[in-house]
């Protein structure tokens, strides 16, 4: 009959054969090197566009937002952005009254349906913008205005 102290001896060694042979798995992290760190420094959407150099956006219809009208709690909102056009690259969620506006950036490839969803933290009722920015250069986006009754930024 095994014992738990045989059962741990035989489990640590063998992680040290695969640590020995390289097969464990490296811990993941974030990559942080394709973004310009102003653009999450950035305040207001014109100095976001200016640190991503992109020109001004234009609301857009083709463009979509989903997030609920009212957050009951702010440390977990629920949104998302959608396109029906051709051509997005990237698309961004800002959330205007937060600290760092830019609250997520997601990098669209060809074969990818141009449609993100997450949750952001939200310290205060606010428009909630979801931008695409396009292969021929355009910005569109569509705000949304989301209350917050318990905020999550610190409030």
């Amino acid at each position: 009959m095994n014992t738990r102290r045989e059962l741990l001896t035989r489990s640590a060694r063998l992680a040290g054969m695969l640590a020995a042979l390289g097969l464990l798995p490296l811990t993941a992290g974030a990559q942080t090197a394709a973004y310009p760190s102003a653009a999450f420094d950035a305040k207001n959407m014109a100095d976001l566009m200016k640190a991503l150099g992109t020109g001004a956006p234009t609301e857009s219809r083709d463009i979509g937002i989903t997030g609920p009208d009212i957050a009951e709690n702010g440390a977990v909102v629920p949104v998302g952005a959608t396109s029906t056009l051709p051509g997005v690259k990237r698309m961004l969620l800002l959330v205007e009254k937060n600290p760092s506006m830019l609250a997520a950036m997601f990098d669209i490839g060809d074969a990818v349906d141009p449609s993100v969803t997450t949750r952001v933290k939200m310290g205060q009722s606010s428009n909630v913008y979801a931008v695409a920015l396009m292969a021929d250069g355009k910005v569109l986006y569509a705000v949304k205005e989301i209350k917050v009754t318990l905020g999550g930024c610190g409030g």
